[in-house]
């Protein structure tokens, strides 16, 4: 029997954005609908999303909605639309006075508000619609204040006496934090001894915090990840209450979307190709180099970079050997990416010193990213943590094996070839240091040169199977469990 299943972010891709996270609670979302569930999904109604062609609808009886946080009163619409390729219901909260910014995320001081409004929001309208979710499932800091929400503020409704709550962690780096003085306008003054005391005390309330505290389940995006952020290392000071709630966290790896990230039928491609037949591989690498500039050699590797340019994704150790590399060896290197400051200039300043060897494209181009994953001969991310990650994934089914960081989803997706054995995927290596990253490097580079275990090498990856049909099984599970 399908349960019904509300999600609750901050993202959901094609509609809103900025990485990992909107990819993943569209999947899920469509995955579901799939198997047979009802999904219903709400997010802001970014200032961005109305530019969008898409037709969305006015909810007749979501309209002009009031709310008060706090001494604020805000008014909001509700308008809906549907997840493109799938049944899945997505409803957009309209509230110009908090999401009239050009971006996702803003830095401005009503930042607590915008997704606290959000979270009200979701119930409210499930009230309204006289919807009872068997499970909400919220992500990130963003809407883990919904947990808490329902032991307090909606307790009285009996319309949720059944829900059950699971929160998604897809980066804990991130923890919502803000200064106490905001408890009234989150309607949480009255229940402040439900939140974290020792954060109260310091003078702030943390939107994760608090999700950890009450949701009924916590999910990461990877089963590395999961016990990683049980650690000092990698649990940004969450690590304690992690461990305390270890019988209620679960770890599953994201899924892919193969619909849009296969070879086979890659409509970015011109030249598409599958693991019986590679030749269109060959002919991307060659149209890749062509549309960068750089001089094609069928011996010559190239070496490819999508990325976020923050020290999450262990870009700093690219800086003592891509020069060394590019120096002493034949091989190109192309990249695309933005971000910090510091990482733009290294990749630039690559470009500048290597001429014929190195190119770099400051930005984010979707064609160009597909372009890269089917042109390049090996994919490097050298992440410092990566929860889960999804360029990895699509490096296999494009026969691009990656050289990753042994850490997260990395972990869980990444074999390491075996000479001896034929098997493995990629070159993952384990310490986060120049030399580790060299050593990947320099073995993928030496197995580059034996055209028969390269192939046998890509045919490995291209065969794996991380597509959300798989993936959904362990969140239905993962429901079946809370309600339990």
């Amino acid at each position: 029997m399908g349960l019904r299943i509300c999600q609750s972010a901050a993202e959901l891709a094609p509609f809103a954005k900025t990485g990992g996270l909107g990819d993943m609670v569209a999947g899920l979302a469509r995955a579901l609908g799939r198997a047979g569930h009802e999904v219903r999904a709400f997010l802001p109604f970014y200032a961005p999303i109305a530019r969008l062609d898409h037709r969305f609808t006015l909810v007749d009886y979501l309209r002009d909605v009031e709310l008060q946080l706090g001494s604020r009163r805000f008014r909001y619409s509700v308008f809906s639309a549907r997840l493109p390729d799938s049944e899945v219901d997505v409803y957009f909260v309209h509230c110009p006075a908090l999401y009239h910014h050009d971006s996702v995320y803003s830095s401005g001081w009503d930042e607590y508000l915008r997704y606290a409004l959000l979270g009200r929001a979701t119930l409210e309208s499930c009230q309204r619609m006289g919807w009872a979710p068997d499970v909400v499932h919220v992500h990130d800091w963003h809407t883990a204040l919904v947990p808490v929400y329902l032991r307090t503020l909606y307790a009285w409704d009996r319309l949720f006496a059944r829900t059950r709550t699971v929160l998604t962690l897809h980066n804990l780096g991130y923890a919502g934090s803000f200064g106490a003085h905001v408890l009234p306008d989150l309607g949480l003054e009255a229940s402040a001894h439900l939140l974290h005391q020792e954060d109260l005390a310091a003078g702030r309330v943390s939107f994760l915090r608090t999700g950890l505290l009450h949701a009924d389940y916590l999910s990461t995006v990877s089963r590395t990840y999961a016990r990683e952020i049980q650690t000092p290392e990698h649990g940004f000071g969450q690590e304690a209450l992690l461990r305390a709630r270890a019988d209620r966290l679960v770890g599953i790896v994201n899924g892919v979307d193969y619909g849009e990230w296969d070879p086979a039928r890659d409509p970015h491609l011109p030249h598409k190709y599958s693991a019986r037949g590679l030749a269109g591989k060959g002919r991307m690498k060659r149209a890749l180099l062509e549309r960068v500039g750089l001089p094609f050699s069928e011996r010559a590797p190239v070496i490819g970079v999508v990325s976020r340019l923050t020290a999450q994704k262990g870009l700093d150790l690219l800086f003592d050997v891509l020069p060394d590399l590019l120096t002493q060896r034949d091989l190109r290197f192309v990249a695309l990416g933005s971000g910090e400051p510091r990482y733009e200039s290294f990749l630039a300043w690559l470009q500048t010193s290597f001429p014929g060897r190195a190119w770099y494209y400051r930005g984010y181009h979707e064609e160009l990213a597909h372009w890269i994953e089917a042109g390049a001969d090996l994919f490097v991310m050298p992440s410092r943590y990566e929860p889960c990650g999804l360029n990895q994934m699509y490096s296999l089914r494009y026969g691009t094996p990656p050289v990753v960081r042994r850490t997260g989803g990395l972990a869980d997706t990444v074999e390491l070839w075996n000479p001896m054995t034929r098997e493995g995927t990629g070159f993952p290596f384990e310490h986060f240091t120049p030399e580790g990253l060299r050593w990947a490097l320099d073995y993928a580079l030496r197995v580059y040169q034996d055209p028969e275990a390269w192939r046998q090498l890509q045919t490995n990856g291209m065969a794996k199977d991380f597509s959300w049909g798989l993936q959904v099984r362990e969140y239905e599970e993962l429901y079946r469990r809370a309600l339990a």
